[in-house]
Protein backbone atom coordinates (compact mmCIF):
# COMPACT_ATOMS: atom_id res chain seq x y z
CA UNK A 1 0.00 0.00 0.00
CA UNK A 2 1.38 3.26 -0.80
CA UNK A 3 0.94 6.65 1.37
CA UNK A 4 -1.51 8.82 -0.66
CA UNK A 5 -3.77 12.17 -0.02
CA UNK A 6 -7.31 12.38 -0.71
CA UNK A 7 -9.46 15.34 -0.36
CA UNK A 8 -12.65 15.34 2.26
CA UNK A 9 -15.43 17.70 2.75
CA UNK A 10 -17.93 17.38 4.89
CA UNK A 11 -20.97 19.31 3.43
CA UNK A 12 -23.79 21.58 5.11
CA UNK A 13 -26.13 19.09 6.35
CA UNK A 14 -23.76 17.61 8.64
CA UNK A 15 -21.84 21.15 9.10
CA UNK A 16 -25.46 22.08 10.45
CA UNK A 17 -26.36 19.03 12.31
CA UNK A 18 -23.01 19.19 14.33
CA UNK A 19 -21.11 16.39 13.11
CA UNK A 20 -18.14 17.44 12.63
CA UNK A 21 -16.60 15.48 15.13
CA UNK A 22 -18.45 12.17 15.11
CA UNK A 23 -17.08 12.67 11.12
CA UNK A 24 -13.48 13.02 11.85
CA UNK A 25 -13.41 10.58 14.65
CA UNK A 26 -14.20 8.22 12.15
CA UNK A 27 -11.67 9.40 9.48
CA UNK A 28 -9.41 8.63 12.57
CA UNK A 29 -10.73 5.43 13.87
CA UNK A 30 -9.97 4.17 10.26
CA UNK A 31 -6.25 5.20 10.18
CA UNK A 32 -6.61 8.58 7.60
CA UNK A 33 -4.54 11.53 9.46
CA UNK A 34 -5.82 15.01 8.98
CA UNK A 35 -3.17 16.96 7.67
CA UNK A 36 -4.81 20.26 7.01
CA UNK A 37 -8.32 21.48 7.64
CA UNK A 38 -10.15 24.33 6.81
CA UNK A 39 -13.91 25.84 7.84
CA UNK A 40 -15.81 27.97 4.68
CA UNK A 41 -18.60 29.41 3.31
CA UNK A 42 -18.45 28.23 -0.74
CA UNK A 43 -19.53 31.10 -2.89
CA UNK A 44 -20.99 30.47 -5.44
CA UNK A 45 -18.21 30.66 -8.05
CA UNK A 46 -15.94 28.64 -6.15
CA UNK A 47 -18.78 25.55 -6.28
CA UNK A 48 -19.25 25.67 -9.71
CA UNK A 49 -15.84 25.59 -10.04
CA UNK A 50 -15.47 22.92 -8.03
CA UNK A 51 -18.18 20.56 -9.46
CA UNK A 52 -17.78 21.57 -12.84
CA UNK A 53 -17.81 18.24 -13.55
CA UNK A 54 -21.21 18.21 -12.94
CA UNK A 55 -22.24 21.08 -15.31
CA UNK A 56 -24.68 19.45 -17.67
CA UNK A 57 -25.91 17.00 -15.22
CA UNK A 58 -29.63 17.37 -14.23
CA UNK A 59 -29.13 18.08 -10.60
CA UNK A 60 -26.47 20.73 -10.74
CA UNK A 61 -27.81 23.96 -9.62
CA UNK A 62 -29.51 22.11 -6.83
CA UNK A 63 -26.27 20.95 -6.35
CA UNK A 64 -24.73 24.37 -6.23
CA UNK A 65 -27.49 25.89 -4.12
CA UNK A 66 -26.96 23.31 -1.39
CA UNK A 67 -23.20 23.40 -1.16
CA UNK A 68 -23.46 27.19 -0.92
CA UNK A 69 -26.25 27.00 1.83
CA UNK A 70 -24.19 27.42 4.90
CA UNK A 71 -20.37 26.30 5.93
CA UNK A 72 -18.63 23.24 4.98
CA UNK A 73 -15.25 21.73 6.52
CA UNK A 74 -12.37 20.70 4.07
CA UNK A 75 -10.15 18.13 4.72
CA UNK A 76 -7.10 17.00 3.36
CA UNK A 77 -6.24 13.65 4.33
CA UNK A 78 -3.59 11.12 4.07
CA UNK A 79 -3.22 7.67 4.63
CA UNK A 80 -2.17 4.05 3.31
CA UNK A 81 -4.91 3.60 -0.05
CA UNK A 82 -6.17 6.95 1.15
CA UNK A 83 -8.47 7.22 -1.86
CA UNK A 84 -10.49 4.12 -1.50
CA UNK A 85 -9.98 3.78 1.88
CA UNK A 86 -12.19 7.08 2.49
CA UNK A 87 -14.40 6.29 -0.22
CA UNK A 88 -15.19 2.93 1.10
CA UNK A 89 -15.31 4.60 4.62
CA UNK A 90 -17.96 7.02 2.72
CA UNK A 91 -20.71 4.83 1.26
CA UNK A 92 -22.49 5.00 -1.44
CA UNK A 93 -24.04 8.28 -2.80
CA UNK A 94 -27.60 7.29 -1.95
CA UNK A 95 -27.27 6.54 2.05
CA UNK A 96 -29.81 3.79 2.01
CA UNK A 97 -28.11 1.77 -0.20
CA UNK A 98 -24.87 2.60 2.11
CA UNK A 99 -23.38 -0.38 3.73
CA UNK A 100 -23.23 -0.26 7.22
CA UNK A 101 -20.92 1.87 9.89
CA UNK A 102 -20.10 4.14 6.50
CA UNK A 103 -20.68 7.83 7.17
CA UNK A 104 -22.97 7.79 4.77
CA UNK A 105 -25.42 4.98 6.07
CA UNK A 106 -25.00 7.25 9.71
CA UNK A 107 -25.24 10.36 9.11
CA UNK A 108 -26.55 10.95 5.10
CA UNK A 109 -30.40 12.11 4.75
CA UNK A 110 -30.27 11.37 0.99
CA UNK A 111 -28.20 11.43 -2.33
CA UNK A 112 -27.88 15.18 -2.11
CA UNK A 113 -27.76 15.61 1.97
CA UNK A 114 -25.51 12.81 1.97
CA UNK A 115 -23.29 14.28 4.54
CA UNK A 116 -19.39 13.72 3.25
CA UNK A 117 -17.56 14.33 -0.34
CA UNK A 118 -14.49 12.38 -1.40
CA UNK A 119 -12.42 12.33 -4.23
CA UNK A 120 -12.72 9.69 -6.74
CA UNK A 121 -9.17 9.28 -8.04
CA UNK A 122 -5.64 10.05 -8.17
CA UNK A 123 -5.98 12.73 -10.32
CA UNK A 124 -9.12 14.47 -9.14
CA UNK A 125 -7.85 14.20 -5.68
CA UNK A 126 -4.48 16.18 -6.45
CA UNK A 127 -7.24 18.98 -8.19
CA UNK A 128 -9.25 19.22 -5.36
CA UNK A 129 -6.73 19.06 -2.82
CA UNK A 130 -5.12 22.21 -5.14
CA UNK A 131 -8.16 23.84 -5.33
CA UNK A 132 -8.52 24.56 -1.72
CA UNK A 133 -4.73 23.97 -0.22
CA UNK A 134 -2.86 25.23 -2.85
CA UNK A 135 -0.92 28.01 -1.33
Amino acid sequence: MAMQQTLSMIKPDAVQRNLIGSIIQLIEANKLVVKKMIMMKLSINQAEKFYMIHKDRVFYSKLIKYMTSDQVVVILLEGDNAINAYRDLMGSTNPEEAKEKTIRKLYGVNTTHNSVHGSDSPENARIEIDFFFKS
